[in-house]
């Protein structure tokens, strides 16, 4: 019989990702007790969710600006999910405040690998939104960041069109 997962790892876990307690007790479990384990388990199943609810419509949410170097830099962004309720929370307001710096400073051209026209020269994890390293966080992807506001919202989160500006830029 394995040891019993202490309060203190379900805490420390659930600070972390933001996912339930019980969600945290049985990553933790399937993780051995891991927290790093955990987390990949919670992300594993962030997607599996995601997946679960991509046919949702998502027509609420949120339109989130980054302004950076001094007015010289700035991107735009628009966040898409299922209810106004969920648009309105902190979770998904820093997500899409994330998204807007992440664009303002990584430049991307695409959303994602399947946008990428025949043929475009470059790589992927800097050419396309969802597959960049998250700046905050580099072990994360964005498509791993939005995942987790799926996971703990319980709603489809969509990133459905950005822009970046930059003064004499094209």
């Amino acid at each position: 019989m394995s040891e019993p997962i202490s309060a203190s790892a379900i805490k420390d876990l659930r600070e972390r990702s933001g996912a339930g307690v019980m969600e945290c007790k049985r990553a933790l479990e399937e993780a051995g007790g891991s927290v790093e384990k955990a987390l990949v388990v919670l992300r594993e199943q962030g997607f599996a969710k995601a997946e679960k609810r991509s046919d949702r419509d998502t027509s609420q949410g949120m339109v989130d600006c980054y302004i950076h170097g001094g007015g010289r830099i700035g991107a735009i962004v628009e966040v898409n999910c299922e209810t106004d309720f969920v648009g309105r929370t902190e979770d998904f307001k820093a997500l899409a405040h994330d998204l807007a710096m992440q664009v303002a400073a990584t430049n991307p051209r695409f959303l994602a690998v399947e946008d990428l026209p025949a043929g475009e020269a470059g790589d992927p994890k800097e050419l396309c939104l969802l597959e960049q390293p998250f700046i905050k966080n580099p072990s994360l992807s964005i498509r791993d960041l939005v995942n987790a506001t799926v996971s703990k919202t319980g709603e489809v989160v969509r990133i459905r069109r950005f822009a970046r500006f930059e003064l004499g830029g094209d």
